[in-house]
């Protein structure tokens, strides 16, 4: 089989950020200027690629993989101070409304019915609402009116918005590196309106939910709690709701991770009311079959595959057969011998190396948190010792043969510990740390230096 040819943001040798866009509010909102002051710098630093997490509405705990919808944007990062006015943008605010009716209109609806049942998860709500009677929607409908215009104006401000960030990304040399949640939100708009797509049972809660087995995060496993997809289903109808959602975010991104890729050769499925996830089963997925419905509308997959944790034969396959990047992160190679696929030397060129993702500690913190003995093979690796940290990180990273190095902001700025961004099994604390008002020429030259040493400047 002849290897595809890689998506386009990995042709050559690139640098790029992690942030996700929550970090930049101060209060304002984060797409207007502190968006566009972002961009500037990373411009001006030599990284030419802004990762971040999922941009979907999220439940009350703030995480960017619990989400209320994968097609509606998350209002909490619109910029108050530069809010469209739907009066002097009439046209622009109709196209994208007829261009999106299919989803829309059940979000508005579902979010407007979530605040009149008062926050209740929709299979909580009347039994008319939450089976969808055709009748007692179109009277909520017209009860609604005003509430549903609201959120659709809403909706229409985010695109608007959004799409101001990517033309100023693309303008100043910047592609935007987005994420794909591999499953959706138990109380989401997916799961009511597309009930048929998912494991429920005819009250609409799970039946069976999402998780890990036992791992580097977490002794018992990670029991995710999401609904686990009715595979049969979607094949069925040629993965229409899997196409919808990956064609939905290459309208805001240039390239995507699909968070968990190891989900569509297999997924850990957790019968609804277990204790922990080492309840869970490996069932297989049809992965191959999705893919393939994919790259028939996206020859060349603009696709990074997260593959972290234990990851078998056939999710290499699957990755590899369709020529998708996966992922390498620093932290996770010094446990085992020096044949650890995340130290640098054993890198290829077709991934994303990482000191650290999301769900790291930072580099910083990481290291401190280490034993003496393995903190000196680190100090060995490395060729530096604690006064050199995170940088010697940064730099192993970025010298490597990826094609893309990505760091956290927060190693770029050193921070410990207290920039964490999520502990993942944790349930407080977590997506909650913002970026300092400014970051600085100096830090800027620093990092251009460092990115032109190694030919990640791209050129032009």
């Amino acid at each position: 089989m002849t290897a595809p040819v890689p998506p386009g943001p990995m042709r050559q040798r690139r640098a790029g950020v992690l942030l996700h866009p929550t970090s930049l509010d101060e209060g304002r909102g984060a797409l207007g200027a502190r968006a566009r002051s972002f961009i500037d710098w990373l411009a001006a630093a030599g990284f030419s690629v802004w990762q971040m997490l999922p941009l979907a509405p999220t439940g009350p705990d703030g995480s960017p993989y619990w989400t209320r919808s994968d097609f509606a944007g998350n209002a909490q990062l619109l910029d108050r101070d530069e809010l469209p006015d739907v009066h002097h943008h009439r046209g622009d605010y109709r196209a994208f409304a007829d261009a999106n009716h299919g989803w829309l209109e059940d979000y508005v609806l579902y979010e407007a019915l979530a605040e009149r049942f008062g926050g209740a998860a929709w299979w909580q709500w009347p039994a008319p609402f939450r089976d969808r009677d055709p009748d007692t929607l179109q009277r909520a409908r017209a009860e609604l009116l005003i509430q549903l215009e609201s959120r659709r104006v809403q909706q229409w401000q985010f695109d608007h918005q959004w799409r101001g960030v990517r033309a100023y990304a693309a303008q100043r040399g910047i592609l935007l590196f987005g994420d794909v949640p591999i499953y959706v939100a138990p109380d989401s708009v997916s799961t009511w309106s597309q009930r048929e797509q998912f494991q429920l049972g005819d009250d609409g809660r799970p039946t069976a939910v999402a998780g890990v087995p036992p791992d580097y995060f977490a002794v018992d496993g990670q029991l995710w709690g999401n609904p686990l997809y009715r595979w049969e289903q979607a094949e069925q109808d040629g993965f229409a709701f899997w196409r919808g959602r990956i064609r939905r975010q290459l309208q805001r991104f240039d390239l995507l991770r699909i968070d968990h890729f190891r989900g569509l050769a297999a997924n850990w499925a957790v019968p609804a009311g277990a204790a922990t996830a080492r309840e869970g089963r490996w069932v297989p997925t049809p992965g191959h079959a999705l893919l393939q419905a994919l790259t028939a509308e996206l020859p060349r997959l603009p696709l990074v595959a997260e593959d972290l944790g234990v990851i078998t034969h056939d999710v290499e396959a699957l990755r590899d057969g369709f020529g998708l990047p996966g992922m390498r992160v620093l932290q996770f190679g010094f446990g085992g011998d020096a044949g650890n696929p995340h130290l640098p030397h054993n890198y290829a060129p077709l991934l994303v190396a990482y000191t650290g993702t999301h769900d790291n500690d930072t580099t910083l913190g990481w290291y401190r948190s280490l034993e003496p003995q393995q903190r000196q093979r680190v100090e060995t690796y490395l060729g530096a010792g604690a006064e050199a940290m995170p940088h010697a990180a940064i730099r192993a990273v970025i010298a490597s043969v990826a094609r893309l190095a990505v760091v956290p902001l927060q190693d770029l700025l050193a921070l410990g510990s207290e920039g964490r961004f999520n502990t993942p099994g944790s349930v407080s604390g977590n997506w909650q740390w913002r970026m300092p008002p400014t970051l600085g020429s100096e830090l800027a030259a620093q990092y251009r230096s460092l990115n032109e040493t190694y030919g990640r400047v791209p050129s032009g």
